[in-house]
């Protein structure tokens, strides 16, 4: 039975466009979201493994060493069955700085482009070969089923398609996506239609051959030769290496990495695949002995790798036939894309990127993605020289031993990342290098056409194939050895200790704060511009920003630091984690350090013990409970507290100190202290840089009241804390102080009250009987000149009581009124008032008033005893004032004060009685003009609202004339939601 070339072909390209379609309709949105992400449609996608193996290779190393080809699959099935303790990690790391490759885990951890550089090329060398043996399988099975057609135009044919689908799965243009979900979909029904072949063709071996199970124990019973009862003719070296290398595939392979780690839509997933390979590869490699005894069975003639097709000629079922030839066509070509496409990217980020940095780009996604297209091609064709020059030479098994034996000398560093600390990158590549040469000796250079030149000079090789495993091994004691003594002997990098210490499992990154040179995220724009363009740099850094769920424009210098770490990890995940890095010091470096050394970064080692809460056990566990207990005391303790850095940076703000001042830890902490609001920023950062220790009864006025604060420092250094820094205490002393003004004014009251009660004793009395005598002396006579007499005398005594009662009443007014009982009080208008007040008497009709007060300044105050304060000033004025004259009240807002002015135009006050216009009695009035309480009264009052009051005179000194008298009141500030703290526009 033969098929045509032409039919083949036009197979060929239909069942990989319904590949293509299949990814493309995901891509698009067209297939649900759950069904992409769910953990069976992962588990298939890892079924790539397998590849040609499953379909041809199984039954041909099932014919030459029994259950031996069950190896291939337990390796890699023991491996996911210690996904908890092997891949977790390795997943945990790559999604934490995504790293996309082996060769991007390998130059993070070390510390090293060429560690990167190296695994990509002992990666590339290694799956040339792998490939190799796919196009083999493929060219193979094409030319026995159309005999007539040329081997070398099936395979070149094959890479063409291959080429160009591979092309096309990898031609992402969302660069913000963090894998491929139509590549997973895709390669998850490749894995089906493998799984459905092989189990329809054992089904059919089994029930058209044998009969059902009864006649295959007939058939076993007479046939007893090795190749046919699968007896233990098991190699014990080969089995071995075997499950060896397939263990290490599961990390190594770059198609395996990249459908593992990149691929996975979450840890669960990874967990259910943990099983559910190793359950899929048991169903894969049950219908194998089937396949290879209905070979033996009906003759068939293809050779035992090649069963599969051969027994579909032999039963004449061109369907099932032609099935076999698309499941290993299927098979090939999902391992050649995803293979293709992770070393490609590995290429692109470890050779071709170090070499040439595409900062002159317009568009550097673009040129990304071409590029790796080129890689792709320029990959497959060196694999499909490879085969024809020395893999068509080759046996499957052959193919795939040297591949898996190459890329098994990867395993030594791979499990340093994770369980060894202690290992550098000199001892990586010294091993690497070790067993890579041992391999490329004994294993490449016999098979290859350098054999018989090899021999002419008398250089020992394999004398067969079967003692390959002997030589696999001793390249790996090899490598580990040279690996561990250079590691031992050598000293390790601090980047390289603590790039180990991030990967280890249980280790704490312990960064230092340092002061970045970009003071915001628009600097981190200006500077990433130089090596990436102005759009990329922009677009990169407000992805890494609303990954942080940071605003726009971030100044905050701890959130800073967070922003540098992600843009060079998304930079990781785009051009790899050596040029990232490599880009982020040169361009976002930090300050110079001072004092030779810095602080640790307190906000990282936080977040970091809280996302290992529930993995410290022990000793551990134990310290990180007294330390939550400590921070919590802290946190907790009724007095405002926080410590600062010595560059000023904000570690630690407690809750009491975020009720004193309404600014929540998380806008806070991680700023400097710059980024409080001025009164705030002033007090605590001149205290912090001051000299003195404590800081007694400070005023501040906070949202219209006075505060009385106790500042308390204390210097955060010795041996238990080299890093410096201090902590401040404030103490709210205000309701003591209020406490002791009342005490105070209640004191003035008894001694005010008991002159007063004096005064009114000793004069008042003898003021009402002159009242009396006067009022007499009226009735008495009708002498003008004496009622006229008597008349001045009763206003002279009316004038006596009105000092009584104006003294009297500057007793009661006090120094402090209860500030509980004030509301909010509008200036403009107590002025208003005042003025309508003055209105009514008709002394100074000629004098204009003005009222510029804004409508929106307000006081908390008393409004009776506000607009009493200026009816004094105002009346005062006007009696200064010149007919026609104007007097102008004016205010406004300065920080948190309202600035009230009054100003005249008259003749002023003398500079030496300015000193004690305040002073009761004092007055600069003509004896029968003023008492001298008015300004006295309006000072008590002032000062009652917790404010002050000056006078200047003259007020415009280019005349020498007015008087401008100017109250400071604490504004009032309604409560609103803008009233809190905003860091980011305080800097």
């Amino acid at each position: 039975m033969s098929f045509s070339a032409s039919g083949l072909l036009l197979a060929s390209l239909l069942y990989l466009a319904i590949l293509f379609g299949i990814a493309w309709i995901t891509e698009r949105g067209v297939v649900p979201r759950h069904w992409v992400r769910h953990p069976l449609v992962y588990t298939l996608s890892l079924g790539v493994y397998a590849g040609i193996w499953a379909i041809y290779a199984a039954v041909g190393m099932a014919a030459e060493s029994g259950y031996g080809f069950l190896a291939y699959y337990l390796g890699i099935s023991g491996a996911f069955l210690l996904a908890p303790v092997l891949l977790n990690p390795i997943m945990r790391i790559g999604r934490a700085y995504q790293l996309t490759s082996l060769a991007d885990l390998f130059a993070y951890r070390y510390r090293s482009q060429w560690a990167g550089t190296l695994v990509t090329l002992c990666s590339g060398v290694a799956i040339l070969s792998l490939l190799s043996m796919q196009i083999q399988a493929v060219t193979t099975s094409a030319s026995i089923l159309a005999p007539d057609t040329s081997p070398h135009l099936i395979s070149g044919m094959f890479s063409l398609i291959v080429v160009l689908f591979a092309v096309l799965f990898g031609a992402r243009r969302n660069q913000d996506a963090e894998n491929h979900p139509g590549l997973v979909l895709a390669i998850a029904f490749d894995s089906l239609v493998k799984l459905i072949a092989l189990l329809a063709i054992g089904g059919v071996v089994l029930f058209s051959v044998f009969d059902g199970m009864g006649g295959l124990e007939i058939w076993l019973a007479g046939n007893t030769s090795p190749a046919t009862t699968m007896s233990l003719s098991i190699d014990a070296g080969s089995w071995r290496a075997i499950m060896l290398m397939s263990f290490a595939g599961a990390l190594v392979l770059p198609h395996m990495y990249h459908m593992t780690f990149s691929e996975t839509p979450s840890p669960k997933a990874l967990s259910k695949a943990s099983w559910g390979l190793p359950l899929y590869l048991l169903l894969l490699g049950i219908p194998v002995p089937l396949i290879l005894w209905g070979g033996q069975a009906l003759g068939v003639t293809t050779g035992p790798d090649f069963y599969t097709i051969g027994v579909a000629q032999a039963l004449d079922s061109p369907a099932l036939t032609l099935f076999m030839y698309i499941a290993g066509l299927s098979a090939a070509s999902g391992l050649m894309i995803v293979s293709t496409l992770a070393l490609a990217g590995m290429v692109l980020n470890h050779v071709v990127l170090p070499l040439k940095t595409p900062k002159d780009q317009g568009d550097i996604y673009r040129w990304l993605r071409w590029t790796k297209r080129l890689l792709i091609a320029a990959i497959i064709l060196l694999a499909l020289l490879f085969h024809e020059t020395v893999g068509k030479n080759l046996d499957l098994s052959i193919l795939g031993a040297i591949s898996l034996s190459g890329t098994l000398q990867l395993l030594p560093g791979a499990l340093g990342v994770i369980y060894w600390p202690e290992g550098n990158r000199r001892g990586l590549i010294a091993g690497l290098v070790t067993g890579l040469f041992i391999w490329a000796f004994t294993l490449v250079l016999p098979f290859s056409h350098t054999a018989n030149l090899l021999e002419w000079l008398g250089v020992p090789l394999i004398p067969d194939y079967g003692n390959w495993h002997i030589f696999t091994f001793i390249s790996l004691t090899a490598n580990i050895s040279v690996f561990t003594l250079i590691s031992v002997l050598s000293t390790s990098t601090s980047e390289e200790t603590s790039a180990a210490q991030a990967c280890s499992l249980g280790a704490l990154s312990r960064p230092q704060r340092r002061e970045l040179l970009a003071s915001s995220s628009a600097d981190f724009v200006r500077q990433m511009a130089e090596p990436l363009g102005m759009d990329v740099a922009k677009r990169e850094i407000e992805r890494a920003l609303a990954q942080l769920k940071l605003p726009n424009v971030e100044y905050r210098p701890y959130q800073l630091r967070r922003l540098r770490d992600q843009v060079e990890i998304n930079l990781s995940g785009l051009l790899g984690p050596s040029v990232a890095r490599d880009m982020v010091v040169r361009h976002l470096g930090f300050k110079p350090m001072a004092r030779g050394g810095t602080a640790q970064d307190i906000r990282y080692v936080e977040r970091a013990l809280g996302d290992y809460q529930n993995r410290l056990t022990g000793l551990a566990g134990e310290l990180d409970n007294l330390r939550r207990h400590y921070r919590q005391t802290l946190q907790n303790l009724p007095i405002p507290a926080c410590s600062v850095g010595e560059d000023g940076e904000i570690l630690m703000w407690n809750h009491a100190i975020e009720a004193l001042t309404g600014i929540t830890a998380d806008d806070v902490v991680g700023a400097r202290l710059m980024a409080l609001p001025d009164h705030w920023h002033h007090l605590l950062d001149d205290f912090d840089s001051g000299e003195d220790l404590h800081r007694y009864k400070h005023r501040l006025d906070l949202k219209g009241r006075p505060h009385w604060l106790n500042l308390h420092k204390a210097a955060l250094s010795g041996p238990d804390h080299p890093d410096g820094g201090s902590i401040i205490l404030v103490e709210d002393q205000t309701e003591i102080r209020l406490l002791e003004d009342e005490l105070m004014h209640s004191e003035r009251l008894a001694s005010v009250g008991r002159l007063a009660a004096g005064v009114a004793h000793e004069i008042g009395n003898p003021v009402t009987g002159i009242s009396s005598l006067a009022q007499n002396l009226k009735l008495e006579t009708d002498n003008s000149d004496i009622l006229d007499t008597a008349s001045q005398i009763q206003q002279q005594t009316r004038r006596i009581s009105a000092i009584l009662q104006s003294l009297m009443n500057f007793a009661r007014t006090g120094n402090h009124a209860q500030a509980n009982r004030y509301e909010p009080v509008s200036i403009r208008r107590c002025v208003d008032e005042s003025i309508n007040l003055l209105s009514l008497s008709d002394k100074g009709m000629g004098i204009h008033y003005v009222n510029d007060c804004p409508e929106t300044l307000q006081i908390l105050g008393d409004e009776q005893r506000l607009v009493q304060v200026f009816v004094n000033l105002l009346a005062n004025a006007r009696d200064a004032s010149p007919e026609g004259g104007a007097i102008r009240v004016t205010g406004k807002d300065e920080g948190y004060s309202a600035i009230i002015e009054v100003v005249d135009q008259g003749s002023g006050i003398p500079a030496d009685q300015l000193d004690h216009i305040f002073e009761p009695f004092y007055t600069t009035k003509a004896t029968n003009k003023g008492t001298g309480l008015g300004l006295s009264l309006v000072y008590s009052i002032v000062e009652e609202h917790y404010g002050n009051i000056q006078v200047e005179s003259p007020a415009d000194p280019t005349t020498g004339l007015g008087t401008c008298v100017r109250l400071k009141l604490p504004a009032y500030e309604p409560e609103t939601e803008d009233s809190a703290i905003r860091p980011n526009e305080r800097f």
